[in-house]
């Protein structure tokens, strides 16, 4: 019952019911920044008058080709103003919605759950209009999901901060702070704790000392030797050379502006934040536990100056092809072994870079690598799976346990006549560490033990370490110095501890050495990798 003049009271309304919460009003749609029709039709505007030939300038004259061209431009520019004018995003719950087009209509809901990455991007027209682009990763995407471009920088930090805070990926920024962006307030004092910074000279020195630099002289002096001796040169012998030589350039040019200024830090919320670009500059925000692997790259010029270079695997980034200059995965673009270790114990807690020891194949598979089989091996540690290859350009992959996502062993022909078996641990990421041509008893061991520290990982650590189940040591495995342990092609050690006599049923380790059993309470499945192939 209620009193006469007084509201009714909702139901179960009391003491021990407190009163429901209304409804936050909706948000409305937003749109980007007015000048963005500008910017994306200067883009199609360079692409039309990059199609117009030579020959269509002679035959239309300067006067009615610059009429074309202007015309041209005028369509663009309406079509992106439409374009602009029907495009709108707002977020709803835990969901971000975009919508676009006029004659055909396309309604997208990202469910932020699925969000893995925000990158900002600040192309060079974006750079001189203060403007910048976001760029959305979501969980299995093949491309970026929706860029939206453009925003001021300040509202494009400032969204990158809320999705990330829905996404549970951090806490929500308080009203009125700023952000982790310093170009989004540079008034405001630094809020990130510096990492590493490269040095823009040995950037240059590093790119001076590549393959495509190192034998351009030589291909140039070719060029010229036959020119002096044929005495003459065709229009197509001149424009085919100069695009080879433009092409052999470009790859090292673009690395240098890509990587230029390149930094990493550690924010307040202890994410990765990494700034770098000159061209078009990018800053994004990595939490740690996207990192899937952390591969560890010694070329073969860059080793009389003792350098290498650090790339992530993060999740929701499509796996790139081998020399993409575009992909988002780089933690080091140069550098000596010392900021090697500092940023790999910065991304994965209690990982040492210098003392990861690894062991090599056995010997019967020099068949399959004659010259290079030093250069491959394996090794278990108690917070990530190491795996090295390669004899000029070499690499070592770091795997936390708690990223894995399904481990394989795999038998070729030639295997199968050796008795050899390469293990695949996948990631997210796209990429796998990779255990080549083991002992096919060792392999089935191996891959035992991968799957039930990815259990252990997962359900005992919250973070990229490694919390030691029943049945394993907590302490570094590997026997030898950490210095002879340090890199790829070191001397044979192993990698794996040792098991007691009798603990483990005849044929399913390798002689001397191999993987402890399953403890107490381990899964009965367990068994399955104990198997190893008699045929």
């Amino acid at each position: 019952m209620t009193s006469p003049g007084l509201p009714p009271t909702p139901p179960y309304a009391g003491p021990s019911y407190p009163a429901p919460v209304p409804p936050a009003e909706p948000e409305g749609r937003q749109r980007l920044h007015p000048l963005s029709p500008l910017l994306n039709g200067a883009k199609s505007i360079v692409v039309i008058v990059a199609a117009l030939s030579w020959q269509t300038f002679n035959q239309l004259g300067a006067a009615h080709f610059a009429m074309v061209v202007a015309v041209l431009a005028i369509g663009v520019v309406i079509f992106s103003v439409i374009g602009w004018w029907s495009t709108g995003y707002h977020v709803v719950g835990r969901e971000l919605r975009i919508t676009e087009g006029l004659i055909w209509r396309r309604n997208r809901a990202i469910p932020l759950d699925r969000l893995q990455a925000v990158e900002l991007r600040r192309p060079l027209l974006a750079q001189l209009t203060g403007l910048a682009e976001l760029r959305l990763e979501v969980v299995g995407g093949g491309k970026t999901e929706a860029p939206l471009a453009y925003l001021t920088v300040r509202d494009a930090a400032a969204l990158r901060e809320r999705l990330l805070a829905l996404s549970g990926r951090t806490t929500a920024p308080a009203p009125g702070t700023t952000t982790a962006d310093p170009a989004a307030n540079a008034a405001a004092p630094p809020m990130e704790a510096p990492l590493y910074r490269v040095r823009n000279q040995d950037l240059l020195v590093s790119q001076l000392l590549t393959p495509q630099a190192l034998f351009l002289p030589i291909g140039i002096a070719w060029v010229s030797a036959q020119f002096v001796f044929e005495g003459s040169w065709t229009f197509i012998g001149i424009a085919s050379t100069v695009t080879a030589m433009a092409g052999v350039l470009l790859q090292p040019i673009r690395r240098v502006l890509r990587d230029w200024d390149f930094r990493a830090a550690r924010d307040p919320e202890q994410r990765l934040v990494l700034h770098y670009g000159l061209v078009e500059t990018r800053s994004q925000v990595v939490p740690l536990h996207r990192v899937q692997t952390v591969r560890v790259t010694w070329p073969l010029l860059w080793r009389a100056k003792r350098w290498l270079n650090l790339r992530l695997d993060i999740a929701g980034y499509s796996g790139p092809e081998p020399g993409d200059d575009k992909a988002s995965d780089r933690l080091m673009p140069v550098g000596d072994i010392g900021t090697a270790r500092a940023l790999v114990a910065a991304v994965f807690p209690g990982v040492d870079l210098t003392a990861l020891a690894t062991s090599p194949p056995p010997a019967r598979a020099r068949w399959l690598h004659p010259f290079a089989l030093r250069f491959y091996g394996a090794g278990l540690t108690p917070d990530v799976f190491v795996s090295r290859s390669g004899r000029v350009t070499r690499e070592m992959s770091l795997v936390p346990y708690a990223r894995l996502q399904s481990v394989r062993v795999v038998q070729g022909p030639l295997q199968r006549q050796l008795r050899l078996a390469t293990v695949y641990a996948d990631t997210a990421g796209g990429r796998a560490g990779i255990a080549r041509d083991r002992d096919l008893a060792e392999a089935w061991a191996l891959a035992e033990q991968l799957a039930l520290r990815a259990r252990q990982a997962r359900g005992l650590s919250a973070g990229p370490g490694f919390s030691a189940g029943p049945g394993f040591s907590a302490q570094p495995v590997g026997f030898g110095s950490p210095a002879q342990a340090a890199g790829p092609g070191s001397p044979a050690q192993s990698a794996f501890p040792a098991v007691p006599p009798g603990s483990v049923p005849p044929g399913s380790v390798p002689a001397g050495g191999g993987y402890p059993p399953p403890g107490p309470g381990a899964p009965d499945d367990e068994t399955y990798w104990q198997r190893p192939s008699q045929s």
